[in-house]
């Protein structure tokens, strides 16, 4: 098996959507987490702090842009997000076609 690559990403929480967007992810949808399964991540959680949300994640395919598009494809995952969006807001630093901020890994130790 191939070692995992890493992913951190950043976004901001919208204070007054806080407490839905914690609500949110206490009962991901089912075809949300397979989905995310199916396109090989694993070992993914999201953060809270000050505002912001980091999310890490491990991928263990093949070709990454071809499993997330296939999951930006995929219609409950759209609902998903169109769900969570309103609780979002990128980071200044983000760049146009970025809704979460890509994060530079800087140190890991297995």
């Amino acid at each position: 098996m191939n070692q995992p690559k890493r992913y951190g990403s950043v976004i901001r929480v919208r204070p007054e959507k806080l407490d839905e967007y914690k609500r949110l992810h206490a009962a991901v949808w089912p075809e949300v987490l397979k989905m995310i399964k199916e396109c090989n991540i694993s070992n993914y959680s999201i953060f809270y702090r000050d505002g912001f949300l980091f999310s890490y994640l491990e991928y263990t395919g093949n070709d990454f842009a071809a499993d997330m598009a296939k999951m930006a494809a995929d219609p409950t995952t759209q609902r998903w997000w169109a769900v969570c969006k309103p609780c979002q807001q990128p980071v200044d630093s983000a760049r146009p076609d970025e809704w979460w901020a890509d994060m530079e890994s800087v140190f890991h130790l297995d």
